[in-house]
């Protein structure tokens, strides 16, 4: 028992001395999205605060491809010691393992950290759209589906699966997908009145809402977004109750980081998203920021990863392999 009793003791006094010290040196923060994409950004403004927190840089390195697969694997073969973090985000996380193989299991090749923000969407349709409001755009769909379109940023993009959950709890079957390479030319087709309609994230068309470019019938979130503080929330605006979906965005590391270095970060990031300054910056890109411990973020993540699967299945989203 002594023995067991020391070891122990040695154990918790190394972890107590590992937290005291980390970090010592810069630590690497990988980006698998190019620079100015929404998770790029956000990981940019945590770091300035964790680099300041801890007197230590925090560099970002972008490593995009193949859906932010190629960052994410880049992650998950570094050393689990606390200077290689992930900027983590959904697509490549939660829907990805739904959809095809890869190099990864995110809930087990990976640790989480924190959540830093959500991505609300918004449903959005050409100003002419004669719906006054969310319940009358469902009832006008549903009477004649196949006259309607929606697009996305591909197949299997979260817009699409955000739309595809839309059409599935609002009984709307017969529109068409129409997928786009990218959120930009989705939504141009839109202002253009070649589509009718789709669910894209607040960041991509708060402005054409504002310019009068685009309609809204609320939002994807239970609460109002910030970005789009107007907007109803279409669980309330549509009669969907459990219509409730983000995408998210966070900080991970490879499975077996010191849980001391991650509960480190954890408590920088929480600290850091209650400064008034920060969270104007997150509304002002569309985002909604939001942080939590380590153990809260894994549950999370399974119970995404779970919710993603139940619509890829449900409306039968397959990608080419």
């Amino acid at each position: 028992m002594k023995t067991v009793a020391v070891i122990t003791g040695w154990l918790l006094a190394a972890a107590a001395a590992f937290a005291q010290g980390y970090p010592n040196r810069a630590v690497k923060v990988v980006v698998p999205w190019p620079p100015g994409q929404a998770t790029d950004i956000a990981a940019r403004v945590v770091a300035e605060r964790l680099q300041v927190a801890f007197g230590q840089p925090f560099v970002i390195d972008n490593r995009p491809g193949a859906g932010g697969a190629i960052g994410s694997d880049a992650v998950v073969r570094s050393p689990a010691d606390g200077y290689t973090l992930l900027a983590a985000s959904s697509g490549p996380l939660s829907i990805m393992p739904n959809l095809q193989k890869i190099p990864y299991d995110p809930l087990k090749d990976l640790a989480p950290a924190s959540l830093v923000a959500r991505v609300p969407f918004a449903l959005v349709t050409h100003p002419s759209f004669p719906a006054a409001n969310a319940r009358e755009f469902i009832a006008a769909i549903k009477a004649d589906p196949a006259k309607y379109t929606f697009s996305s940023s591909g197949t299997g993009a979260t817009a699409h699966l955000f739309t595809e959950l839309f059409n599935s709890m609002a009984q709307i079957q017969g529109t068409r997908h129409v997928p786009y390479k990218g959120t930009a030319p989705a939504i141009t087709d839109i202002i253009n009145g070649q589509i009718t309609y789709t669910v894209e994230t607040v960041a991509a068309t708060a402005a054409h809402v504002k310019s009068g470019r685009l309609k809204t019938y609320g939002v994807s979130t239970k609460q109002r977004a910030g970005a789009m503080p107007e907007a109803p929330p279409l669980a309330e605006a549509a009669g969907l109750p459990d219509y409730d979906a983000a995408a998210w965005i966070g900080y991970m590391a490879p499975a077996g980081t010191p849980r001391e270095a991650l509960a480190r970060i954890s408590s920088e990031i929480q600290k850091a998203l209650q400064s008034a300054e920060l969270k104007e910056r997150f509304l002002s890109l569309g985002l909604d920021p939001v942080s939590s411990t380590p153990d809260e973020m894994a549950a999370f993540m399974r119970r995404e990863q779970e919710r993603y699967g139940i619509i890829i299945r449900d409306a039968n989203i397959k990608v080419e392999q």
